[in-house]
């Protein structure tokens, strides 16, 4: 075979391999693509179809979005009735406000204070090896907040109820829960400006 056929034979398949190459190197990045855009889709139907629980508000106009980030707040007490556990926590305000004395010291807790109560059924613990009660399913948040201008009636707080349904995943304002919801109630501790629970001992 003469010298120079072979060179070009040669050149012929080198061309072919860089254009492999390159088609490799095309269906690599379509492919690349191709899996990003089916992840992107995941992504925004996973975020359509969750929901936004700070979307909500009471029929009294008390957004839940007023209590942002209460997952993080302090603990201010636990409470227990037959049926169900309580945690309550409160927002940086007024924690500030109960580390200040309020309300022991006579003063009312400021504008811009804020708690939420989270409400479990309750169930008896099968791996403590003592008899105790454990939270089961959660089922409500009560969220109280102090605007003296938005709440002159009921002094000064403003109240609604947040009920969450576990089959669904999904909070919902309670159809009854107007701002004065609690008011009632919080009269019995009315010289604690309306709050049940202390600041606990830790």
């Amino acid at each position: 075979m003469p010298q120079t056929r072979i060179k070009s034979v040669k050149r012929i398949l080198e061309e072919q391999q860089i254009k492999l190459r390159i088609a490799s190197k095309r269906i690599s990045g379509v492919t690349t693509i191709a899996t990003s855009l089916v992840l992107l889709v995941a992504v925004v139907v996973t975020v359509a179809y969750a929901q936004d629980k700070y979307t909500l508000k009471s029929p009294s106009g008390i957004a839940f979005s007023d209590f942002k980030g209460y997952e993080d707040w302090s603990l201010v007490s636990s409470a227990r009735t037959d049926e169900v556990l309580k945690v309550i926590l409160a927002n940086p305000t007024m924690i500030k406000a109960y580390k200040a004395g309020i309300p022991g010291n006579g003063q009312p807790f400021p504008d811009g204070s804020k708690i939420v109560k989270l409400q479990w059924k309750q169930k008896k613990s099968t791996e403590a090896p003592f008899d105790v009660e454990v939270p089961d399913r959660f089922t409500q948040a009560f969220v109280i907040e102090k605007d003296s201008s938005r709440f002159p009636k009921s002094g000064g707080w403003g109240y609604a109820v947040f009920n969450y349904e576990d089959a669904s995943k999904k909070f919902s304002a309670d159809p009854t829960s107007f701002s004065d919801c609690g008011h009632a109630c919080h009269t019995a501790v009315k010289a604690k400006d309306y709050i049940f629970h202390p600041y606990q001992k830790r």
